[in-house]
């Protein structure tokens, strides 16, 4: 169908989950290497804080990794504007009509921009810097326009 476009808004992340898990499991297994040969000379404090450490990484990792997928994908066909907006393991979504609905573009550089229908109010770019926000914002209310 003509009209019909789609915006997917994500983190920019270098490194996938899995990746991030070998890399944990790396790390672990040399600090484990250098905390034993300690622990066997005598200084077993160091395999205590080895393991202290490994374990606050890991948590730090475990975080990352939970919103290293968090997206917003945006869809406009010609009969629904549909927001999915993606963040660790929750999913909303919320179809608009986008005849009726009004694109909010942020006056500061903090705000997101607010697509708004009937007093249904969703916020969108979070993962966009302040000027491409401004960009995707003008780009979503000219798609709406041309409908």
């Amino acid at each position: 169908m003509a009209g019909e476009r789609e915006w997917t808004l994500k983190r920019n992340c270098s490194i996938s989950p899995r990746q991030l898990l070998l890399a944990y499991c790396a790390l672990c297994g040399v600090s484990l290497a250098i905390a034993s040969f300690f622990t066997w000379r005598g200084a077993w404090y160091v395999l205590a804080f080895a393991v202290m450490e490994m374990l606050a990484v890991g948590i730090a990792f475990l975080l990352f990794a939970r919103h290293a997928t968090d997206r917003e994908v945006i869809a406009l066909d010609g009969d629904w504007l549909r927001i999915e907006l993606i963040e660790a393991e929750r999913s909303r979504t919320f179809r608009l009509d986008p005849r009726a609905t009004r694109i909010e573009i942020p006056a500061a550089h903090y705000r997101l921009i607010a697509v708004e229908q009937h007093g249904t109010r969703v916020e969108i770019g979070r993962f966009l810097t302040a000027f491409k926000r401004q960009q995707f914002a003008r780009e979503l209310r000219s798609a709406l326009v041309g409908l």
